[in-house]
């Protein structure tokens, strides 16, 4: 990697670079490029289109060093992971991870602080000329708050999470926490590999869970 690029993984290790014990965080507010949807992840169309355009957004900003777009405060960075929202259909905690087809999710990667509405907008036009056909409504920059959290570093295929999740649950109740659920914090995972490109064993997952005492 060049001198110079910012690697949000290695500024903010505490965030993603975890050790396999689970540990507590407080997470600072965030900009995001998101996109919702429903449905399984595997085979949902909606939810390729997501992906497609996250990361179509998040280049098209870090290409814009390039041409004349380049933003104020504008510099060069390694693009963050994709991240994931997750809860079932009734609104509720997922009870099964295996019954991908009542997912709702929300996708989401990280942004710069220097990525405003204008900046957002400026990408979605460079990107609509590039992909005429890529659906970029559901598209959306966010600030988004997490605040105090749970985590753990899940090694292994996404199906295996359950085993991780046991231990971060047991965790959060011996340290005197709950979790703390709502509308807008959710099961939260960070995806650190590329699933194309690597064994499902070797996958390294952030799961993460809001609590409070």
């Amino acid at each position: 990697m060049m001198a110079g690029i910012f690697d949000f993984k290695k500024e903010y290790k505490n965030l993603y670079l975890l050790g396999l014990k689970p540990n507590v965080v407080d997470v600072p507010p965030m900009v995001f490029i998101m996109a919702d949807g429903m449905g399984n992840p595997n085979t949902s169309a909606e939810y390729q289109n997501a992906l497609e355009l996250l990361y179509g957004l998040s280049y098209s900003i870090k290409m814009s060093k390039k041409n004349r777009t380049q933003p104020e405060g504008y510099f060069d960075f390694v693009v963050p992971p994709l991240e994931g929202l997750w809860w079932f259909k009734d609104g509720g905690v997922i009870p099964n991870i295996l019954d991908k087809d009542n997912f709702c999710w929300t996708s989401m990667i990280r942004q710069p602080d220097f990525v405003t509405a204008d900046v957002f907008e400026a990408a979605k036009a460079v990107l609509a000329k590039k992909k005429p056909e890529l659906d970029l409504r559901p598209a959306r920059l966010e600030t988004f708050t997490e605040g105090l959290c749970a985590q753990i570093m899940h090694i292994g295929a996404y199906d295996d999470e359950p085993a991780s999740i046991a231990v971060l649950e047991k965790f959060i109740a011996e340290h005197g926490y709950t979790p703390d659920f709502t509308n807008t914090r959710r099961h939260h995972e960070i995806y650190l590999n590329d699933p194309r490109k690597t064994l499902p064993e070797k996958l390294k997952t952030v799961i993460r869970y809001p609590i409070a005492k």
